[in-house]
């Protein structure tokens, strides 16, 4: 076992384009002491190059070689660019995944949207997955706007097939209608990303040969609890999509809190972290062929 202490000089808190985040306490993070075995630990989806880790990317990288083997990092058509950078910089411990978020697509001209298309067509040897995509029914809820939307994700599965990659699926109030279209259109590899479902629809899911992404907000729901607790270890992922959704309050999310999803899991299975961590990392090497 091997002892790692977060060092991280944090400064004061940053506005987000879609929520506001304030920085580590420094002086938590100092007294902040895990105890896990060397190289381990992956972080399946997080955005290394999003608006609050993109400014201290290179320090959180940093500490989390340390303690971690693996970050599967997130790219959008404005950070694509600096995605692709800090997995060049990093190869081996960070992995790249090229994604357009539903409330992006509104935004975007179809002529931008072909253009990004491209741009991951021409650097398809880069990247683990095409994600996340999908549909989000909290945040966009005209129906002109969400038929558009619907069309695009669709487009991105058919090049997630043309490129022979898996996808993973942001899907906010859509789970549903997102795994329809799973079905509907024979898809194979794929993650429900930070699953907030019901339990029938996640049985479902795990049936049909899917996977499901736990984050680091799973002790907040009695589903994702359940899903935790029960379901086939073979089928989960875990991850934190930082530098969203931190589990202590009031501070900055980080790769690193993966570990708190896998303690909260250990408590939950009455099974060692070691285990879990062992086939979850089988699990990603299997998903992502890496």
């Amino acid at each position: 076992m091997k002892h790692s202490v977060f060092n991280l000089n944090f400064k004061k808190s940053t506005i987000f384009q879609r929520k506001k985040y304030k920085w580590l306490d420094e002086n938590v993070v100092k007294n902040l002491i895990i105890e896990i075995k060397e190289d381990s630990m992956i972080d399946v989806h997080c955005h290394l190059t999003y608006p609050g880790l993109d400014e201290i990317k290179e320090k959180v990288i940093e500490e989390a070689k340390d303690i971690m083997d693996v970050i599967v990092t997130c790219g959008y058509p404005e950070d694509k660019e600096k995605a692709l950078q800090i997995y060049e910089q990093n190869k081996g411990f960070i992995y790249l995944t090229l994604g357009l978020h539903p409330v992006d697509i509104i935004k975007m001209s179809d002529k931008q949207i072909e253009n990004y298309k491209q741009f991951i067509i021409d650097n398809k040897e880069k990247i683990i997955a095409v994600g996340e995509i999908g549909l989000d029914y909290h945040w966009i809820k005209e129906e002109n706007k969400n038929k558009r939307i619907k069309k695009v994700f669709i487009e991105f599965l058919e090049l997630s097939k043309e490129l022979k990659l898996p996808v993973i699926l942001h899907l906010r109030k859509a789970e549903q209608d997102g795994f329809e279209i799973m079905t509907s259109n024979d898809m194979d590899k794929v993650i429900f990303h930070q699953y907030s479902g019901n339990l029938t629809l996640a049985k479902e899911i795990i049936q049909e040969g899917y996977y499901i992404g736990l984050g680091t907000l799973l002790m907040r729901s009695k589903n994702t609890k359940k899903i935790a607790k029960k379901f086939p270890l073979n089928r989960l992922f875990t991850e934190t999509d930082s530098p969203f959704n931190s589990p202590y309050p009031d501070t900055q999310n980080v790769p690193q809190n993966v570990k708190f999803t896998l303690e909260k899991m250990s408590e939950l299975r009455n099974q060692p972290i070691e285990e879990i961590d062992r086939v979850i990392m089988d699990n990603a090497k299997k998903f992502f062929n890496i």
